[in-house]
């Protein structure tokens, strides 16, 4: 009776362990689609969602640009910022150069603030979290389509916000960090190393 008793606890702690491992490795895609489902933590929503066109109430979008210091890129946005009609949808682009002397890959991520705007940012393309090879002084242009919601004008928390900005950063890619022997200094990324 104790054995059996022992042998259900040794396989429920097991169950339990094998569900802990694996819910540690879909949190990472678990909390990315929730937080571009909810614009949680100044994450815009992207998805081929087409704008509902143009609105009476005109805000204006600032780019930025930030590069991790482990990616031998230049790399800032082509324009400052753009003054768009809600509803309305625009293009917008980033340019990258490689300085290094080799290939080197990079992966962008993004944020919109002010965080409670974040939600009503729609990104219908972009060039985040795909990987990125650029050669040795290689240059690139990377496009964004978007738009922003007329009903940030009528929700209480947000109807005040006139500018949002859309910041990205780039980092080494995990994989070309991990190969050039760099991979301490790549920086944060999302998500695991993938084999």
């Amino acid at each position: 009776m104790k054995r059996q008793r022992n042998g259900l606890l040794a396989g429920g702690l097991a169950a339990v362990i094998v569900a802990m491992v694996g819910l540690a490795f879909a949190s990472v895609p678990l909390y990315r689609m929730f937080c571009q489902a909810t614009g949680y933590g100044g994450t815009p929503r992207i998805g081929p969602a087409a704008s509902p066109g143009e609105g009476a109430r005109i805000v204006t979008v600032r780019f930025n640009a930030d590069t991790n210091p482990g990616l031998p890129w230049r790399f800032e946005p082509v324009q400052a910022k753009v003054t768009l009609h809600v509803g309305d949808e625009q293009v917008a682009y980033y340019a990258a150069r490689n300085l290094a002397s080799e290939p080197v890959t990079g992966v962008a991520t993004y944020t919109v603030t002010p965080d409670k705007a974040a939600k009503y940012f729609h990104k219908t393309a972009c060039f985040c979290f795909n990987e990125q090879t650029l050669t040795p002084g290689q240059e690139m242009q990377f496009p964004l389509s978007f738009w922003v919601d007329p009903a940030i004008a009528t929700d209480p928390n947000t109807s005040d916000i006139t500018t949002l900005t859309l910041s990205y950063t780039f980092f080494r890619s995990l994989d070309d960090a991990e190969r050039s022997g760099k991979l301490a200094k790549a920086g944060p990324h999302v998500g695991p190393l993938v084999r």
